[in-house]
């Protein structure tokens, strides 16, 4: 057998299976409970400031309560 032949059939069992598994626990991993609230604060990243800029103390307690 060639090399390609040989990826080629790796690829069609072995990594696709890997690759179905890895999407399942990435999915998994997004829907987890407690991961709400960290979404929620990223996805108002670009409305959190609408009318003056940060100030850097704002930045440092914003990211140490969504850490916390």
């Amino acid at each position: 057998m060639d090399l390609y032949s040989i990826l080629r059939e790796f690829a069609d069992s072995w990594m696709l299976l890997f690759l179905t598994l890895f999407f399942v626990g990435v999915f998994v991993w997004v829907m987890r409970p407690g991961s709400t609230r960290q979404y929620k604060d990223t996805a108002d990243i670009p409305f959190r400031h609408e009318n003056k800029p940060a100030a850097d103390d704002d930045t440092v307690a914003r990211y140490e309560e969504v850490r916390s």
